[in-house]
């Protein structure tokens, strides 16, 4: 009986982890350095990787540098280039993997379906399309970005031709020649485009809102510098030093507005430059503070539009016909593929609609959650014990690599599995009133910046609440994450004592 398979009918385990992405991998990586072999990654879909395994469409590239966007303890020498495309980094996480022997802890095509505690026995419930998993912590590493955004469309369901989104790019569908048409403009579409463009016989980019394009920095990492990089380590390391700075050298237009109006300015005349059109260059001119918005990142985007065979086109959409999409006012387009650059939905509350997760008596995650995501550090939710999140609430960046957080989102719930075990708890649950504190804080602090400053963004929920940025410097986030303040949470000993897993 091989390794693979006794993995695979563990029915109990010290942790269970959802996602095998950059941030389930971690946990399993530390775990396995502090000496815990009793636990099991969960992953809905055959391979690791996750929105790097799933987002394949043409030009997917990282907006943050190769060496930033890889863990700070499995560093590689041998990044092509500054920015990495989705192949190089699917590549790093592949032989991640392998390097540290994670395969054997995984149940791929697992499928997570709910979860549910119970505070007799301090005890998770992981429910999956393969079977109940029994864990003492619970690990959610899913991550925020794995559930494409449909649109609803007035007849979209019945067009004839191809509809694929583009985190499930269609690579069978030959575009030359095509009439094509490209609904969004976000981190995805101003990639994918000007790099389809030069194959379709028309592409028509439907814009709801422009985004604010800053150029992307193409160099390339030269053979002698990789040599020295893995000869020299320590250069390596002052070299990923480097990026971290210079990355957070960017929360200044965001704390501050006026910083940020004068760099929208150098990119509005960068706009008007590269745009022969001029008309068209003020429609490509966003009317939000730069920032408010994810700022994209392409050298392509706005020569694009110079092409004869683009056209952005900003009326709304009233109907997709079977051949055809018709605008607002009225002009119809034929087309015979529509790729939808939607994005994803991010809001747990809606990604998370069909996943009941209990906590203590009386927590419904749906329910707890139901006037916005909450959590402390982004990582408890108070009356689900010994369950983790990474990537949750307000932990994600609009200026630094998410890799970082992780990691010390990671060594965090590592502290607090090693707190519980020293002081013979059987659970850890964070107090209501410390996450009312920590999350007051949050919003009071989001005030005044460029998030605040008047556009709606996928960082909001409906009524304008900021449920996804992290509105300080990183590394104030390390060290709030160095240490557990025990004075913040309950040790609880379970009524009915249970035999360790551990």
């Amino acid at each position: 009986m091989g390794v693979q398979e006794n993995i695979n009918q563990t029915r109990e385990v010290d942790v269970a982890i959802i996602g095998a992405g950059f941030g389930g991998l971690c946990m399993g990586i530390k775990l396995l350095e502090a000496g815990n072999r009793n636990f099991v990654i969960a992953e809905k879909a055959a391979e690791v990787g996750g929105t790097w395994r799933d987002n394949t469409y043409p030009g997917a590239e990282c907006d943050v540098q190769s060496h930033m966007y890889s863990y700070s303890f499995a560093g590689k020498s041998d990044w092509s280039q500054r920015y990495p495309g989705w192949k190089e980094i699917q590549q790093y996480i592949l032989d991640t993997t392998e390097k540290y022997g994670l395969r054997k802890y995984i149940r791929f095509n697992t499928e997570v379906r709910g979860a549910h505690f119970d505070a007799n026995s301090a005890r998770w419930t992981i429910d999956t399309n393969q079977g109940p998993i029994i864990a003492k912590h619970a690990v959610m590493a899913s991550g925020p970005l794995h559930v494409p955004s449909i649109p609803d469309i007035k007849g979209l369901k019945d067009f004839k031709g191809k509809v694929f989104h583009s985190a499930q790019w269609d690579h069978s569908c030959d575009l030359a020649g095509k009439n094509v048409v490209s609904i969004g403009t976000g981190g995805s579409a101003i990639q994918y485009c000007p790099e389809i463009a030069p194959q379709v016989g028309k592409l028509y980019v439907f814009q709801r809102s422009a985004a604010w394009v800053i150029p992307r920095d193409t160099r390339k990492y030269p053979e002698f510098e990789q040599q020295l990089f893995a000869k020299v380590p320590a250069l390596r390391k002052l070299h990923r030093m480097r990026l971290y700075w210079s990355n957070e050298s960017r929360v200044w237009p965001i704390f501050n507005p006026a910083v940020a109006n004068t760099l929208q300015n150098l990119v509005k005349a960068l706009i008007r430059f590269q745009v022969k059109d001029k008309a068209l260059a003020e429609k490509l001119i966003p009317d939000y503070t730069i920032g408010c918005k994810r700022v994209l990142v392409s050298n392509k985007w706005y020569p694009m539009f110079n092409r004869s065979n683009v056209e952005l086109v900003t009326d709304g959409i009233r109907e997709v016909r079977a051949h055809s999409i018709v605008t607002k006012d009225g002009v119809e387009r034929p087309c015979d593929v529509i790729i939808l650059g939607t994005g994803f939905v991010v809001d747990p509350r809606i990604y998370m609609k069909d996943f009941p997760c209990e906590g203590l008596p009386g927590h419904q995650l749906n329910e707890d959650w139901k006037d916005g995501a909450e959590a402390y550090m982004g990582v408890n939710v108070t009356g689900y014990p010994n369950l983790y999140q990474l990537v949750g609430p307000n932990t994600a960046l609009g200026h630094n690599s998410i890799i970082f957080m992780i990691e010390c989102q990671v060594h965090y719930i590592l502290e607090q599995m090693r707190l519980l075990k020293e002081k013979g708890a059987d659970y850890i649950d964070v107090k209501p009133e410390a996450q009312r504190e920590f999350n007051a804080h949050i919003q009071r602090n989001i005030k005044g910046t460029v998030w605040a400053s008047g556009c709606q963004s996928w960082y909001q929920q409906a009524d304008g609440k900021n449920f996804t940025i992290w509105p300080f410097s990183t590394w104030k986030y390390w060290l709030r994450t160095r240490q557990v303040r025990q004075e913040h949470f309950n040790f609880v000993k379970a009524p009915r004592k249970v035999k360790a897993t551990a």
